[in-house]
């Protein structure tokens, strides 16, 4: 899968033009994204952190094209937090995976538009749900890739609190132990686990040097840094061992009023309050939400 024309092929040194393109994708994804926080909500704290992360790497780093959703050569994206895929659903939308009318279906029984990936939306690899699954199906793709001698890249996209799954740490050793350099570990490291902070609840911290005991290659980047984030991913692969980048984000980013706060990981919105955060997002005035908080206990 080559050439210029295929979306995810990389140039030598990201632009300043390029930057600012994606950076504009990014504000548009951000916008689906608030857009499905109504009508029975989502999780737009983790999905806000993780935007950047995901149009960088579609933009830059992948190597997949909506025309060829199974070309066996291609990369693989699993997104194994995948209460996030409203950031994957925006960001397939402005990629050409499928039109951004659909999004308008979100939690519908007509479509298949809903809280977690699903395959039958084009560009999805695999469903998610349960925390601390996607990564050992994500080495079971890379292990196979290395056996057949193919020339994909697995990336798998999780979160910080997700690393509390001792089936993420089993995973590692055996990622390790078979030298899988075609896999790609990329944290999101917003600092919470649902309402409350990752290191309040069961620290990770010194989370890379954890990752390189177990084997991994591990960088650490600002998450919300286009520059920054193809610097780190145009290190990759690392010879003979599975990589890791631990991408610092804030939860809600782009919108001030709700950025580090831990009750709004999830929300549905009224549609006034909808309006209200999309003009926050272009630079309007911060947002006051009344709808309900959701508390985990």
């Amino acid at each position: 899968m080559t050439g210029a024309a295929v979306a995810g092929e990389r140039r030598a040194v990201l632009d300043g033009a390029e930057r600012a393109e994606l950076q504009a994708r990014a504000r548009r994804v951000r916008t689906h994204v608030i857009r499905m926080a109504t009508r029975g909500g989502c999780f737009l704290g983790a999905s806000l952190s993780c935007t950047d992360l995901l149009v960088h790497l579609y933009g830059r780093v992948l190597r997949v094209a909506p025309a060829r959703v199974a070309d066996p050569d291609r990369d693989y994206l699993f997104l194994s937090k995948g209460h996030d895929v409203p950031a994957l659903y925006g960001t397939l939308v402005e990629h050409g995976y499928f039109p951004a009318a659909r999004l308008a279906n979100h939690l519908s029984v007509d479509d298949h538009v809903y809280w977690h990936p699903n395959r039958a939306l084009p560009g999805v690899e695999f469903h998610s749900g349960s925390l601390g699954h996607l990564l050992s199906v994500a080495i079971g793709v890379a292990l196979d890739v290395k056996l057949r001698g193919g020339p994909n890249r697995v990336f798998v996209v999780v979160g910080d609190g997700e690393l509390n799954e001792g089936s993420m740490w089993e995973a590692m050793l055996v990622a390790s132990a078979h030298e899988l350099d075609n896999l790609v570990m990329v944290v999101d490291r917003n600092g919470f686990q649902a309402n409350l902070a990752t290191e309040a609840l069961l620290p990770l911290e010194p989370l890379a040097e954890k990752l390189r005991a177990f084997g991994f290659a591990a960088a650490e980047v600002d998450g919300h840094d286009f520059t920054a984030l193809d610097g780190a991913f145009a290190e990759l692969p690392r010879r003979d061992r599975p990589s890791a980048i631990i991408a610092r984000t804030v939860r809600n980013k782009g919108l001030s009023s709700l950025e580090g706060r831990a009750e709004r990981w999830f929300v549905d919105l009224s549609l006034q309050e909808v309006e209200q955060l999309l003009a926050e997002l272009e630079g309007g005035a911060r947002a006051e939400l009344s709808s309900p908080v959701k508390v985990v206990r």
